[in-house]
């Protein structure tokens, strides 16, 4: 073929910008891959540094709402204003402060550690402590490189303002950390140099770095945390030296979000509410390991593309400029060299090479014709239960203008049937679109709007949902049904279209719809599994489960109802969970006794509780769950549970009754000794109990029947009438030693309660 080398070159040089056309829209696709698998990283680093940023400043609003509870604290408001004397300091009052504060530091790990500083005692009061001398507290608390008079000069003596010392060594009962403080002064119109209050708020740099953990653990990088003044909050995996250096660089640009600074990607986020800045470095290569390994698999294969690709196209050359070779030949035989031009044989290949590109030109634009598929977005997350509040609900549901008609009803999928193979094929997918809009159409067709979504190629999920409950329950089921049995007979008669229906139980608000949405799947998967095509709801169901169902959060609101002697409700919550395991549930042997032997280890549990460990029923009904039997039938095991369960909470409310018959008592007591002052309120004997006002008043009515005021008064009338029959005192004398501060208010008073004037009774008695 040397004579007509020049077709095979052409055919080849065709070749291969054929082969290079590809390969360059396989180089863009593969810059943008990089890009955007870059971005990602980038953007999920982003999004995960504002997730601990947004928790902290919650934690920190936590923190700050603590002080402004402090500052509301009637029992703390009273402490800062009492006049404290050397002979009499309110022992009570303190202790009773102290008490209360003990619990804040069980719902957020950034009060683990407060104290309350009052001037007028120069007390220094902690959750369990009360320091009577603020250097007592000192040594064990303190700052590095404070002494302790520059400690209580710029903390203890002197007003703050929601003000926050930046990180500092602080020695914690003998171990050094760092910490940062949070100061608040009570009240909060504290202007002056001093405050009657303090509330400060020491929180460890460990605790504030743990939620920067995510990153530093994940990609080995470095995160810090800084004030307005660049005063550093919280620092891990880095020396405050590194970051001044990068700070001070003027390569870095703090206006960034991000931005690759030497070998880290560096992460710069100000909050909004405290311009606090939140930096994170994060090592360039972990960053993009993935788009590493893209670009080496990337390279692989496209080189070994090109490698087949060229050889190829060299075979393919040959071969084809083969014929032409020889057709040339007889031409130049036929017609003589001169009758042949360079022209005839270009024009040959190019009008073939365009043909193909046009050819291919109309398959990119078949295979790029789009079939956009409208989803309800609001419906999906609600399925999904992605809200956690129903405000958060209602406004997304305004925002979407996709609200439901009510609060309660039910979820339902409809499956369509006979396409459970070959669901790929785009014929099949055509199919199963039309059938779903069909099905749509017969849905809105019922006359009121049910919302409706699409999951997978050949499932809908749709709404219905009831204004009233009692509705919902009676009338509602049934009518879905007769709807939803109309629906079916209409699409198969009509488009012979064949459906099963599967409906969860009921949703009482709109917070429930995800687990209606769980409870249909699971009914779904049930009528697939008995093979049942008709309309099938969740209470019918009755499926295989390798597993018992005992969460841990069930467990906990167990344990909890029960400790609060709440019967009725522990009874429901365990009523609710034999129903998971035997309605709808068929757990084998081994699954029962495992989970009957986790309910006895839950009721073990509670016996340690010191309420019932020193109740002479301890040991007979530690016993008693002992030699429960797993292998008893299920009945034997509620009944003997819920015998367990009558038991501790009927201990828990006699404890109750014992400790509120005692506070009565105390009540009465102390009427019956100061009645006689006409300035004794609900709010003194409250104050004297040591109880709040509602609490005592609710309680005295429990126990006795009578309010509170109503028997103070009765009290006081019986005195009245002691003294208006044994003695000859006036009716001023008299109103005035029964506690009231003018005679006609006792005359109407005894009136009211006696029926009779004072006097006429004064009368009577004398006659």
């Amino acid at each position: 073929m040397p004579k007509h080398s020049r077709v095979f070159r052409r055919f080849l040089i065709s070749y291969i910008i054929i082969l290079i056309i590809p390969s360059i829209a396989g180089y863009m696709s593969y810059q943008t891959s990089i890009s955007v698998t870059q971005s990602l990283a980038i953007e999920n680093s982003v999004t995960q540094i504002q997730k601990s940023q947004e928790i902290l400043e919650r934690r920190m609003a936590e923190v700050e709402g603590f002080t402004r509870q402090m500052a509301i604290n009637q029992d703390l408001g009273i402490l800062m204003n009492e006049v404290n004397s050397s002979d009499k300091t309110n022992v009570y009052g303190i202790w009773k402060m102290m008490k209360d504060v003990l619990t804040f530091g069980q719902t957020n790990d950034f009060l683990q550690n407060f104290f309350i500083y009052l001037t007028n005692y120069n007390v220094v009061l902690t959750p369990g402590s009360a320091y009577y001398r603020p250097e007592h507290y000192y040594d064990s608390f303190h700052y590095k490189d404070l002494s302790f008079d520059q400690w209580k000069k710029e903390v203890l003596d002197s007003t703050h303002r929601s003000e926050i010392k930046p990180l500092s060594r602080f020695v914690n009962k003998g171990t050094e950390t760092s910490v940062v403080t949070y100061m608040q002064s009570l009240p909060l119109d504290s202007f002056s140099k001093a405050s009657p209050a303090i509330v400060v708020v020491i929180i460890d740099q460990k605790t504030i770095t743990s939620l920067l953990s995510g990153l530093t653990e994940r990609y080995g990088g470095w995160a810090r945390i800084a004030d307005a003044q660049d005063r550093t909050i919280g620092l891990q995996g880095i020396e405050e030296d590194e970051v001044k250096k990068l700070v001070s660089d003027k390569r870095y640009d703090m206006g960034k979000v991000s931005q690759f600074y030497g070998d880290d990607l560096v992460i710069t986020l100000t909050s909004n509410t405290n311009d606090w800045v939140y930096q994170a470095g994060i090592p360039r290569k972990v960053l993009l390991e993935n788009a590493n390994k893209i670009k080496s698999i990337t390279f692989t294969v496209t080189g070994l593309a090109l490698f087949v690709g060229l050889f190829v196209g060299f075979l393919l050359s040959y071969r084809n400029s083969a014929p032409m070779d020889r057709l040339i030949g007889i031409m130049k035989e036929q017609f003589g060299h001169e009758n042949t031009s360079d022209r005839n044989e270009y024009d040959f290949l190019h009008g073939n090479i365009s043909e193909m590109l046009n050819h291919n030109k109309r398959l990119e634009s078949q295979l790029h014709e789009q079939q956009p598929l409208i989803r309800d977005a609001f419906l999906k997350r609600l399925i999904a239960g992605d809200f956690q509040l129903r405000e958060e609900l209602v406004a997304a549901a305004v925002q979407s203008h996709a609200g439901l008609n009510g609060s309660t009803g039910y979820v339902g999928i409809i499956q369509i049937n006979g396409y459970s193979s070959g669901m790929e094929s785009i014929e099949i997918l055509n199919e199963l679109s039309v059938a779903r809009l069909l099905l749509k159409q017969s849905l809105m067709d019922t006359g009121s709007p049910i919302p409706m979504t699409d999951i997978w190629s050949d499932k809908i999920v749709f709404v219905f949902a009831f204004q009233e409950a009692d509705m919902a329950k009676q009338l509602g089921r049934e009518e879905i049904a007769n709807t939803l049995k109309h629906i079916s007979e209409h699409a198969f008669q009509e488009y012979r279209i064949s459906i099963t229906v599967a409906l969860g139980d009921f949703f009482a608000t709109e917070l429930e719809i995800s687990q209606s949405f769980e409870q249909a799947k699971q009914t779904l998967e049930y009528a697939m599994h008995t093979n049942k095509k008709e309309l099938v709801w969740f209470d019918e169901t009755r499926m295989d489960s390798a597993t018992y169902y005992y969460p841990l959060d069930v467990e906990t609101r167990l344990i909890r109802t029960v400790r609060a002697g709440e019967m009725e409700a522990a009874i429901r919550i365990f009523q609710s969970i034999i129903d998971q395991n035997t309605v709808h549930r068929e757990l084998s042997v081994e699954m029962k006794h495992q989970w009957i032997g986790e309910m006895k280890g839950t009721f073990l549990k509670l016996l340690n509780q010191k309420a019932f460990q020193e109740s002479e029923l301890f040991e007979p009904v530690k016993n008693q769950i002992i030699d429960m039997e797993e292998s008893s039938a299920i009945e034997q095991i509620q009944e003997q549970l819920n015998e367990v369960m009558v038991t501790l909470c009927s201990l828990i409310t006699s404890k109750k009754n014992d400790g509120h018959a005692k506070l009565v008592d105390s009540i009465k007591a102390y009427i019956k000794e100061c009645y006689s002052d006409s300035e004794l309120t609900l709010y003194r004997v409250a104050e004297q109990v040591g109880r709040p006002w509602k609490y005592i008043s609710q309680i005295f009515k429990e126990v006795t029947g009578t309010n509170l005021s109503e028997y103070l008064e009765k009290v006081r009338m019986e005195n009245a009438e002691i003294l208006l029959r044994e003695s000859d005192l006036t009716m001023e004398e008299i109103s005035e030693k029964v506690g009231y501060s003018s005679s006609h208010s006792f005359r109407r008073a005894f009136k009211r309660v006696t029926g009779v004037p004072p006097s006429s009774y004064r009368q009577s008695a004398e006659g």
